[in-house]
C-alpha cells in the first residue's frame, strides 16, 4: 500500500459513512437510541479518517486534480464537485452542533439541527464516493 492508494481508502471512507448515517437514522426512528448512538459516531469516525487521507493525499502526494476528460462531462463534475465542496465545510460545524447537543442531551435541540446535519451529510458522503468513481474509475485522469 501507498500514498497514492488513499484516494480508494477515502471513497471508502465515505461509503461507510453514509452506511453509517443510514443506519442511524434507521435507528432512531426506531426508537433504538443506543444503536443510533453508536452508528452516528462511527459516522463521524469514518468522515474524520476521510478529511485525514484527502488531505494527506492532497497536501503530500497529488495537489490539485483536475477533471479534463472528457469534456462534455466536466461540466457536470464541476457541478457536482462544487455543491460537495460548499457542502462538506457547511456540514463540519453543522455536525459538531450536532454532536455537542446530543452529548448535552439537549435532544429537542439536536433533533431540530439534525433534520439539517443527516441529509446534508448523507449528500456529501454518497457525492464523495460518486467523485471519486468519477474522477478515478469511470473517467481517469491520472
Amino acid at each position: 500500500m501507498s500514498l497514492n492508494d488513499l484516494p480508494a481508502f477515502n471513497a471508502s471512507f465515505n461509503g461507510l459513512a453514509a452506511v453509517f448515517l443510514s443506519f442511524g437514522f434507521y435507528f432512531i426512528k426506531h426508537r433504538n437510541r443506543a444503536a443510533h448512538q453508536k452508528c452516528m459516531v462511527a459516522a463521524l469516525i469514518s468522515s474524520a479518517l476521510f478529511l485525514a487521507g484527502y488531505l494527506t493525499y492532497h497536501f503530500t502526494v497529488h495537489g490539485v486534480t483536475k477533471f479534463v476528460n472528457p469534456p462534455w462531462f466536466r461540466p457536470f463534475y464541476l457541478t457536482l464537485l462544487l455543491t460537495h465542496t460548499v457542502l462538506a465545510v457547511v456540514i463540519v460545524p453543522l455536525i459538531l452542533v450536532t454532536l455537542i447537543r446530543a452529548l448535552r442531551e439537549r435532544f429537542d435541540a439536536h433533533r431540530k439541527i439534525a433534520r439539517w446535519t443527516w441529509p446534508l451529510w448523507m449528500y456529501v458522503s454518497v457525492t464523495g464516493v460518486i467523485i471519486y468513481l468519477l474522477l478515478y474509475q469511470i473517467f481517469p485522469q491520472r
